[in-house]
């Protein structure tokens, strides 16, 4: 299959390349009402109409000129390591150097190149390698009945490229492990993106988790909620993980993010100077879901806001970088070979770079409402966001503390986390 390329743009006079303006929602991210309670789907958005594939540079970002996201640069941002004034992505290069036990990553279908991509972006960006040892494809056997039950043997999945799953993969694992370089990292395959076989392979990605000591596990899909969506929360209930889920991109709730037992991570927006690349301030990322769970009551830890939530549990709790005109450079080499490139965003971007942050920050909360309670009571570690709107009719509105938009807000060292 030939390449779609990116049209680079003019060089304008501050001598940055103009941005690509169009956004592709690939058919992974599209939601299909006819899915509500059996499949889910991805939460990226790719700037452009295909990756770009001719001579990327050896190091740093591999287009020079941009002003999207490294791991440098949402480190910088978010002061994960000693920022360098103006956390421009063309000049930071101090990446995190944390990390410990596991964070597993769970996505429908195989990408057989994850490793090799995975291990090229590392280099690219100057992240410490991971090892064969400390990065690990399991796949998952079928889904069961049973929420989270699984059922004959564990087999490889059908190829990813299809069903376009491959940009969801290489976007989870290359930034949990930029966020979390020294972390195990797990990255679980199911058989399908139906919520039957997705379960399946969370309840194994949890015991994996366990049975290293404790860790994350970064789910970036979802799909409407449904009534017997309660049903599924225990599958998301192991001791010793903390899971996180994507809360979509575009206004509303989706499951999993809408389970009391899962940190839901939202999304912001990072303006940057056009001239300098300095960047400026984080706000709302306008398509970013969010809302009051239609089924899920409000959690205890959300008693703080119970104002705000009332009865119904609120999403989402925190939130990150993923408006894709402020997206992260992703590489996945499965369809148009070695060298492509994608500049993402979306939720998908925000979950994995949480979970990664989290892992780092050491804590290893017994459980998603242990971690939860401490974002809720020690809100000091997160940067408040309070401009912009987000959800129907752009008819929610940043605030000081907790808002529909980004939560209790973005990431700001490991405090509180």
């Amino acid at each position: 299959m030939a390449a779609s390329l990116v049209t680079f743009g003019a060089i304008a006079a501050s001598g940055q390349t103009a941005a690509p303006t169009q956004v592709t929602i690939p058919p992974s991210s599209i939601s299909n009402p006819a899915d509500t309670g059996l499949r889910a789907h991805t939460n990226l958005k790719i700037m452009g109409t295909g990756p770009m594939t001719s001579a990327p540079q050896t190091s740093g970002p591999p287009f020079p000129g941009y002003l999207y996201e490294t791991p440098a640069s949402l480190a910088c941002i978010y002061e994960l390591v000693w920022p360098s004034p103006g956390c421009n992505p063309n000049v930071v290069t101090l990446n995190p150097n944390r990390g410990g036990k596991a964070i597993a990553i769970v996505d429908a279908y195989d990408d057989p190149n994850a490793y090799a991509d995975l291990q090229a972006f590392s280099t690219q960006f100057g992240v410490q390698a991971i090892t064969p040892t400390s990065f690990k494809v399991v796949y998952a056997p079928a889904g069961g009945a049973t929420p989270g039950s699984c059922t004959g043997a564990a087999t490889e999945p059908p190829n990813a490229a299809p069903f376009g799953w491959d940009v969801e993969e290489s976007l989870d694992v290359q930034y949990a492990h930029a966020m979390a370089p020294k972390a195990t990292l797990y990255l679980v395959e199911a058989q399908s993106n139906s919520f039957s076989d997705l379960f399946c392979a969370v309840s194994v990605a949890s015991t994996l988790v366990a049975s290293a000591g404790g860790g994350e596990v970064s789910m970036s899909w979802g799909g409407s909620e449904f009534s017997e969506e309660t049903t599924v929360d225990p599958v998301l209930s192991t001791h010793g993980v903390v899971y996180f889920a994507s809360s979509g991109d575009s206004p509303g709730v989706i499951y999993p993010s809408a389970s009391p037992n899962v940190v839901a991570v939202g999304g912001t927006s990072l303006s940057t100077n056009f001239n300098t690349g300095t960047f400026e301030f984080e706000n709302t990322w306008q398509d970013g879901g969010g809302g009051s769970s239609e089924f899920e009551s409000r959690p205890h830890y959300q008693d703080r806001i119970a104002r705000l939530v009332g009865s119904q549990r609120g999403v989402p709790d925190v939130a990150a970088d993923a408006n894709p005109y402020t997206g992260v450079w992703v590489l996945d080499t499965l369809v148009y070979g070695p060298g492509s490139w994608y500049l993402v965003g979306g939720t998908s971007v925000a979950s994995p770079t949480f979970a990664g942050i989290v892992n780092a920050a050491g804590s290893f909360a017994p459980s998603t409402a242990a971690e939860l309670d401490t974002i809720y009571k020690f809100p000091f570690g997160f940067e408040d966001i309070t401009v912009g709107n987000c959800g129907p009719y752009m008819g929610s509105w940043a605030t000081r503390g907790w808002d529909f938009c980004t939560g209790v807000g973005s990431p700001r060292s490991y405090f509180g986390k």
